[in-house]
């Protein structure tokens, strides 16, 4: 199985596609500094497999290299960044205390 993540700017979404398929998707709302992470799906024959976290990580990686900010609304990726404290130093941390996330190592 060949995953690959790719920003779709045009549909406001990162999605991973699985041997050259969309698999999931990450929406998003762009800000000046930021990018507000709204919502993560991965279509139903592609659950189980943990592809909705391989879709977080390379979402935060390609954000990462962009040097912006990340608003977690999405639970979600809420969730993965409690599990993956590496990558808090990526949300504010008025953002950190406002989603109840804990401070950046």
């Amino acid at each position: 199985m060949q995953t690959e993540i790719t920003d779709n700017p045009g549909e406001n979404r990162f999605e991973i596609r699985v041997d050259g398929k969309v698999a999931g998707y990450a929406a998003y709302r762009s800000g000046d500094d930021k990018v507000m992470l709204t919502h993560t799906e991965v279509d139903s024959a592609y659950e189980g497999q943990g592809l909705g976290s391989v879709l977080v990580r390379g979402t935060l990686d390609q954000l990462r290299e962009r040097g912006v900010a990340v608003v977690p609304q999405c639970p979600f990726v809420r969730r993965f960044l409690g599990r993956h404290p590496d990558y808090l130093d990526l949300v504010s941390s008025a953002d950190r205390d406002r989603f109840g996330l804990p401070a950046a190592g």
